[in-house]
C-alpha cells in the first residue's frame, strides 16, 4: 500500500480522495493545515499504485478495509471526498471508536438522496437522466468520451482536451471504477443508511459543498444533515465538486474552525 503523508500537526487525519484520482489529492490541503494536522493518505483500489480492481468484487468493501489498514493509532479525525465520503462514512459509522471528528466533501451516497421523500427521489431520477449519455459511452466500449461527459460535470472546471495527456490516460483508464462504485453509492451496500445508524452516530461532522456543484449533491447533504445529531454544513461559493483541489484556502479556513472546536 504506498501511503502519503502530509503536514506535521499535532491531530493525526486520514483522508480517503475522490474516485479517479489518488492519494495525491490532499497534498495542497495537507500544506495549508500543516501546522494542525498530520495527514495520512493512501491509494484506493484501482487508483495511484493500488492493485486493480477486480470485477465482481465488492469496491465499497475493498475501500473501507484499505481505509481502516491504513487508520493511524488512536482516535483520528476522517476526511473525504466524493466516494472517498461514502467511505469514510461508513468507516466512521463501523469504527466510532477510532474517531474524533468527520469530515465531508460531497459525499456521493446517492441513495441518501434517492430515499429522502418526493423531494430528493426527483433530483436523482434527474441526475440519472443526466449522468445516462456517460454509461452510454462505457458500454459502447468509448473511454475517451465517456470520461470527457464525467468530467466536465464532477471535475475542476478545466475542459478535456486541455487536460495534460497524462491525465487524460490515467481517468479514461480508470473510468470503468465509476460504475464498479454503484452498489455502494446507489444501493448503499455498506448499510450506512439503515434506520438509526446516522441518528445513533455521536460525533461532529463536517458537510462541506460547492454552490456550483450538481442539485444531487445539495439533496444528498440536506438528508445526512437531517439525520446526523452534530452535522455542521458549510457551502464554499462559487466552487464545484472538486472544491478541496480548487478552493483549498476557503477548504483549510472552514476545517480550521471545525477542527479547533474541542
Amino acid at each position: 500500500m504506498t501511503i502519503r503523508h502530509y503536514g506535521h500537526g499535532p491531530r493525526a487525519a486520514l483522508a480517503v480522495h475522490c474516485s479517479l484520482a489518488h492519494g495525491g489529492e490532499w497534498s495542497a490541503l495537507g500544506q495549508a493545515l500543516g501546522d494542525l494536522l498530520t495527514i495520512t493518505a493512501f491509494d484506493l483500489p484501482g487508483h495511484g499504485n493500488a492493485p486493480d480492481w477486480v470485477p465482481g468484487t465488492d469496491i465499497g468493501a475493498l475501500a473501507e478495509a484499505a481505509a481502516l489498514a491504513a487508520l493511524p493509532e488512536g482516535q483520528v479525525d476522517l476526511i473525504g471526498h466524493s466516494f472517498g465520503g461514502a467511505v469514510a462514512l461508513r468507516l466512521a459509522l463501523n469504527h466510532p471508536d477510532r474517531v474524533r471528528r468527520v469530515v465531508l466533501f460531497e459525499p456521493t451516497l446517492f441513495a441518501a438522496a434517492e430515499c429522502d421523500g418526493p423531494g430528493g427521489a426527483a433530483i436523482a431520477a434527474a441526475f440519472l437522466r443526466d449522468e445516462a449519455p456517460v454509461h452510454a459511452a462505457l458500454q459502447a466500449g468509448d473511454k475517451d468520451e465517456a470520461a470527457r461527459l464525467f468530467t466536465a460535470r464532477w471535475g475542476a472546471g478545466v475542459p478535456w482536451h486541455l487536460l495534460p495527456e497524462l491525465q487524460r490516460r490515467y481517468i479514461s483508464d480508470r473510468i470503468h471504477l465509476i460504475p464498479a462504485a454503484n452498489p455502494a453509492l446507489r444501493e448503499d451496500a455498506g448499510g450506512i443508511l439503515r434506520p438509526g445508524r446516522l441518528e445513533s452516530f455521536d460525533k461532529p461532522v463536517l458537510l462541506m459543498e460547492g454552490g456550483a456543484s450538481p442539485p444531487i449533491v445539495g439533496a444528498i447533504c440536506d438528508a445526512l444533515e437531517r439525520r446526523l445529531p452534530q452535522a455542521k454544513r458549510v457551502t464554499v461559493q462559487g466552487a464545484g465538486h472538486m472544491l478541496p483541489i480548487t478552493h483549498t484556502m476557503d477548504v483549510a479556513r472552514s476545517l480550521r474552525d471545525f477542527l479547533g472546536r474541542e
